[in-house]
């Protein structure tokens, strides 16, 4: 099967009234704050998953295709089970091949080696395919993430993966429309190490693109971004990765954008700790926390000028319960 993804999908003609969310990368802990940023948001009625479009990277993937397929607050026991199973919201499985700190200062080294985002794309994934050809763990790869997603299938409404092409380095996004499996998409946008395979190409992490892709939402009115590295990138700030470009981006096209990082107290569970599955029920929780306390501030942003009042939306909901 050859998959074809676009580059740069292109808003549909609704999107300038369209609500988008943007779910970044950020390792297993990452998806788990994500889960509990919207569990949080939920529990205080704001359900932001009824975005008109949804964008994953990375953990964001996972996180993205999980809510398709179950309810946040359902996700987020999942995380906090003390005897978790491969029920959704669980990412148990196989720790990294190598410890995060050599892959960190692997990657590390082709960052600053290389003269641009492009050129730094086409190097990692030379190294993914390298270490794919030595040891190719696609069809466990493939296992353990479906495990994770309650659905199989692309949801009806807007999703965007993200990958990169490891054989020439380009962006690829993921939709209904690629031919590709949801499993697959999500796989390939979670390949850390090495590239995951989908008929003849070969794909690594969506964050190689950028960590949010948050630019993706470009057209839409308001533009909500959960980023578990809080913004912050390895890469050059004169290569315009950040998310600090992308929502300048975004709102010069006439954007409003909000976007939520993990407070002060719950950064030491990013970054190198990112794969530490130990680590998730505290993600967890960080993220309900600050759902709870955001869900006001951004109910006005999410809601506002919004057809149905956030409430009356409840309301129907609860009745068709």
């Amino acid at each position: 099967m050859n998959s074809t993804p676009s580059s740069t999908p292109h808003p549909t003609s609704t999107a300038a009234s369209g609500r988008a969310l943007v779910l970044g990368g950020g390792g297993s802990t990452g998806n788990a704050w994500l889960i509990g940023v919207l569990a949080g948001l939920a529990e205080a009625n704001l359900d932001v998953t009824d975005a008109d479009l949804v964008i994953g990277t990375s953990a964001g993937s996972t996180a993205a295709a999980q809510i398709a397929g179950a309810a946040a607050t359902e996700l987020y026991a999942a995380v906090l089970d003390p005897h978790p199973t491969a029920s959704p919201g669980s990412t148990t499985g196989p720790a990294p091949s190598r410890p995060v700190s050599d892959h960190l200062e692997r990657t590390g080294r082709i960052i600053a080696s290389s003269k641009d985002a492009g050129d730094m794309r086409r190097r990692m994934g030379v190294l993914a395919m390298d270490l794919a050809a030595a040891h190719d763990p696609t069809a466990r790869w493939r296992e353990t993430v479906a495990a994770r997603l309650p659905i199989r299938n692309w949801p009806n409404h807007k999703l965007f993966i993200t990958a990169v092409d490891a054989h020439s380095g380009e962006p690829a996004v993921f939709d209904s429309s690629s031919g590709v499996d949801l499993v697959d998409a999500v796989a390939a946008s979670c390949a850390s190490g090495f590239a995951y395979g989908i008929g003849d190409r070969r794909y690594i992490d969506g964050g190689y693109r950028r960590n949010e892709n948050a630019d993706l939402a470009s057209g839409f009115a308001r533009v909500l971004v959960l980023s578990p590295f809080g913004g912050r990138t390895r890469m050059p700030l004169e290569w315009g990765m950040q998310l600090a470009a992308q929502v300048e981006e975004l709102r010069a096209r006439g954007s409003r954008v909000e976007t939520v990082f993990p407070d002060g107290e719950a950064e030491h569970l990013f970054g190198a700790n990112a794969m530490d599955f130990s680590l998730r029920p505290a993600a967890a929780r960080a993220g309900h926390r600050q759902g709870e306390m955001l869900a006001q501030q951004l109910t006005d942003f999410w809601c506002r000028s919004a057809e149905i009042p956030v409430l009356q939306r409840a309301s129907q909901k609860n009745k068709s319960a």
